[in-house]
């Protein structure tokens, strides 16, 4: 069962935008335009009663002529045309202000994420970082937006507006204004409701958007078992439940507005009744009476507007305090040390005493590891599923953190080695082959400048996969499809093999990486491979006994640690793990 969040307050909602101040501060130019814009706009419509007022003066004095009505006329068209023109420089400076809020905020926290650890994504589903991406960010720019705005024009609408009321008469304003209290409370019982759902339902947005993405993301497996409708029915859950959180919310919603609408209005008949009657004891004149009724309903719209403006911006926080939550997460894994340039590791590597538990776990994943792999040599690391192979692979690339003293290249901490550094030294391939919905040129590129179409081709004949780019409709330019949908999952491993070979790194870890290639093209890849690599430190975790016969140390892992070492011939004699595993490899083909 999921926690229940704490109910945001407007005050504590506005405190959320905090992050929010240096765009603000960046554009400050054109918010003071465009709120100055704002206020003249105001200005034209608070006056626009006043001659509203002397008109019907004039006429209730019968010393009204043509021409006379004929100016008032052409002074309201005028000012209304001003009224216009201001009013679109106004929406385009402020609420293009919420635009570029918007395109930072999304900017910033895409950023942010990039530079989380991977444990970040293992607790947080990919839809809710899609919904917090999207749904909250365009909460955020409503509130910063027209929220704003309607915040600052109401305030000083109501302000003026009362003012005004209050010149004309003082007791008939005190009068009018006797809902206002109940209108307040209203606000502040129905906001907080709303608060909570505006909560409910980006957090059930979320458990929507994860939901359809799996189902699409999985759609050839349902296809394949046939579950069409056990997905369909999971969906349906969830987008129930969104409907039954948007329904609570709109109820409270559809309660609001009425009840408000009930309570300005019994001021406006207030006013109609006894502001007649001072109107006919000529207390006030008729102009003054028509004023008076124009500017309470000048004041209605603040009134209401308040309340607008509190879903605004109880459902901007919301989606803000969610961002926050992943602004304020902090990665697990970060240098220490300034990146020193374009310096490489040269690629020796130590790993001494590596004792590892998973968060959350007790059990040693890697135990009193010591391994030696010295520069330009080619390693093997071996064993059972669940070895630790692949947590080993991580901690050499910090994808997860090892203890300190316990990983080295070329004699340095691993930690005392910037993420930029290390990660420009290494080339990785994992047993998930990751492929953009891009060209195949893209693909291998990856957003790395000053890549030939030459390089390419070198790269991915490297991987074997030359031929196959060739013999392409497009070749270089062919689209692969969403995550490679169009290869073959042995060529979306060689496509993911050649990416790393591309600027030839000093240290190649391929994690199982060619797992899907026949057993005769994995020969062939590897023989280029061993010969393309001469000099460079290349380590792989594979099964396949062909491959380990070429390179130049082996260790065997088993519960994490280290059972055995050495080539390929002397742990076949030695008749322990290794060849126990070799045997099954045999028999495997055989059959």
């Amino acid at each position: 069962m999921k926690k229940k969040s704490k109910r945001l307050s407007f005050r504590e909602a506005l405190r959320e935008f905090a992050p929010l101040k240096k765009a603000f501060v960046d554009n400050r130019k054109g918010l003071a335009v465009g709120f100055l814009c704002l206020f003249i706009v105001d200005g034209i419509q608070l006056y626009l009663p006043f001659i509203i007022r002397d008109a019907v003066d004039a006429l209730t004095r019968r010393a009204a002529t043509a021409h006379d009505l004929l100016t008032y006329g052409m002074v309201i068209v005028a000012l209304a045309g001003i009224a216009g023109a201001i009013r679109y420089i106004w929406r385009t400076l402020l609420l293009g202000h919420a635009r570029i809020v918007e395109r930072g905020l999304r900017a910033r926290l895409y950023g942010h994420i990039q530079t989380l650890s991977a444990s970040f994504f293992q607790d947080m589903p990919t839809g809710d970082l899609m919904a917090r991406s999207t749904n909250d960010i365009n909460s955020i720019r409503m509130a910063t937006g027209i929220g704003l705005v309607s915040l600052m024009d109401g305030v000083l609408m109501a302000g003026a507006a009362m003012c005004i009321m209050i010149y004309i008469h003082p007791l008939l304003t005190l009068i009018a204004m006797a809902p206002a209290p109940f209108v307040i409370l209203l606000s502040r019982v129905y906001s907080r409701r709303m608060a909570a759902g505006y909560e409910a339902t980006q957090r059930s947005f979320a458990d929507v958007t994860e939901r359809v993405r799996e189902a699409f993301a999985g759609i050839r497996v349902v296809k394949a078992y046939g579950r069409e409708e056990w997905t369909r029915d999971r969906v349906r859950e969830k987008s129930q439940d969104y409907v039954r959180v948007n329904l609570s919310l709109a109820k409270n919603l559809g309660m609001f507005y009425p009840l408000m609408s009930i309570f300005t209005n019994t001021g406006l008949a207030v006013v109609v009744g006894l502001g007649g009657r001072l109107a006919i004891l000529d207390q006030i004149s008729i102009g003054d009476f028509v004023a008076f009724t124009v500017y309470l309903n000048l004041l209605t719209w603040p009134m209401m507007a308040m309340g607008w403006v509190t879903n605004l911006v109880q459902r901007g926080g919301a989606s803000m305090r969610r961002i926050n939550g992943i602004l304020n997460t902090m990665p697990e894994i970060t240098s220490r040390v300034e990146d020193v340039g374009g310096l490489v590791l040269d690629g020796g590597i130590s790993i001494r005493n590596l004792d590892f538990v998973h968060p959350g776990s007790r059990t040693l994943v890697l135990e009193n590891l010591n391994l030696e792999i010295p520069k330009g040599s080619t390693t093997a690391i071996v064993g059972p599923v669940g070895c630790g192979k692949s947590t080993l692979l991580h901690t050499l690339v910090r994808l997860i953190d090892p203890p300190e003293g316990a990983v080295f290249f070329d004699g340095k901490d691993v930690h005392d080695i910037s993420l930029n550094q290390l990660r420009r030294s290494l080339g990785f391939v994992t047993q998930i082959s990751t492929v953009f919905s891009d060209s195949v040129e893209s693909n291998v590129v990856f957003g790395r400048p000053g890549i030939t179409r030459e390089q390419v081709m070198e790269a991915l004949a490297a991987a074997s996969f030359d031929q196959d780019v060739l013999e392409m409709e497009k070749g270089l330019d062919t689209l692969v499809g969403e995550r490679g949908i169009t290869l073959s999952g042995g060529q979306r491993q060689r496509l993911c093999l050649a990416r790393a070979l591309l600027e030839d790194p000093p240290i190649l870890v391929l994690d199982d990486a060619l797992s899907m290639v026949d057993t005769r093209t994995e020969e062939t890849i590897v023989n280029r491979l061993l010969n393309h690599r001469k000099g460079r430190t290349t380590i792989v975790v594979t099964h396949r006994m062909s491959t380990l016969k070429r390179v130049d140390n082996i260790f065997v892992l088993d519960k994490g640690r280290l059972v055995e070492s050495g080539v390929h011939q002397d742990l076949i004699d030695h008749k322990g793990l290794y060849a126990a595993l070799y045997r099954r490899q045999q028999l495997s083909n055989g059959l």
